[in-house]
């Protein structure tokens, strides 16, 4: 830099180097990129003096509680220029945002079109084509049913640099909220994740090839299909007074967990009143052994 960058231009340089594309390139892990950038800037005397280029982060939220995030995900969201929210991202995690960072709420509730997935693409691909810092903010984590790999497609499919940030996924917060651990050292083995929500059209996942002993098995987003679960889950041989617990809210305002059977699961998800926002957990140890298998019967 001493030999290549004339001084009046050094410190525009450093400041480039540090708080634009090349730190933001070796962040998100394209070291190559930022060396590259660094090499041919030097080689021209200086920072580039072309728009910032824009870029995108898919920053998992966590369940709720925002202590739980990852320092690089507050590391984004103090960086945004633009944050695009769900409906289940906690009030207080966008505390903690650059304070002049516009805010987008782009939550979407099942069976409502104000926000579909692709107006929600085209609209974080055309900040980020601005040149503005973009998050895309999202409870849980992104990779794990929060069609992140949807709005991954979009970015690259305009060039558009994007980064996956993990947070804690749902699961993992009741785990240690409950002070439980998910896995069973001899006797669950096995930890598996499903939902009951899938695309419209599509057959339901097949829970029943899940069930067995030795595994550990939560369902996200699967309230409203709690009796098909039961079914499928008896059809398999798993005993219906296997325990299991509703982690409602987890590590939010309203936080509780309610105790009971596979037999009586969808009896009292009702009776608790649990509509929403809830994870369904249910361990098989190997030393509990199958029993007789039940026809299976799906509700229509």
């Amino acid at each position: 830099v001493a030999a290549r960058v004339p001084r009046d231009a050094r410190r525009a340089f450093w400041a480039w180097a540090f708080h634009e594309t090349p730190w933001h390139s070796h962040k998100r892990g394209a070291e190559r990129d930022a060396a590259q950038l660094l090499k041919d800037a030097i080689a021209q005397g200086g920072a580039p003096k072309t728009p910032r280029q824009g870029q995108i982060a898919l920053v998992g939220a966590g369940p709720g509680a925002r202590d739980l995030l990852t320092l690089r995900a507050v590391e984004r969201l103090q960086e945004a220029d633009v944050i695009f929210y769900d409906r289940l991202v906690d009030p207080s995690v966008l505390e903690l945002a650059r304070r002049d960072a516009e805010r987008v709420f782009v939550g979407k509730v099942v069976g409502a079109t104000a926000w579909p997935q692709d107006r929600i693409n085209a609209l974080i691909v055309a900040e980020a084509q601005k040149g503005r810092r973009v998050v895309r903010l999202k409870s849980g984590d992104p990779a794990i049913f929060g069609r992140a790999s949807e709005e991954s497609e979009a970015a690259r499919a305009a060039g558009i640099p994007i980064e996956l940030v993990p947070g804690v996924t749902a699961v993992s917060g009741a785990a240690s909220a409950l002070g439980r651990s998910l896995t069973i050292r001899g006797e669950t083995d096995t930890l598996i994740l499903t939902t009951g929500q899938c695309r419209d059209g599509d057959a339901a996942p097949d829970w029943q090839h899940h069930a067995r002993p030795g595994t550990a098995l939560a369902f996200y987003m699967s309230v409203g299909h709690a009796g098909d679960i039961t079914a499928a889950l008896l059809a398999n041989g798993m005993p219906s007074d296997l325990p299991v617990t509703i982690a409602v809210k987890v590590t939010q305002h309203g936080q509780r967990f309610v105790e009971t059977t596979v037999g009586t699961l969808p009896a009292t998800l009702a009776r608790e009143q649990v509509t929403g926002c809830a994870v369904i957990m249910v361990s098989w140890p190997k030393s509990v052994p199958a029993v007789a298998q039940a026809p299976l019967r799906l509700t229509a």
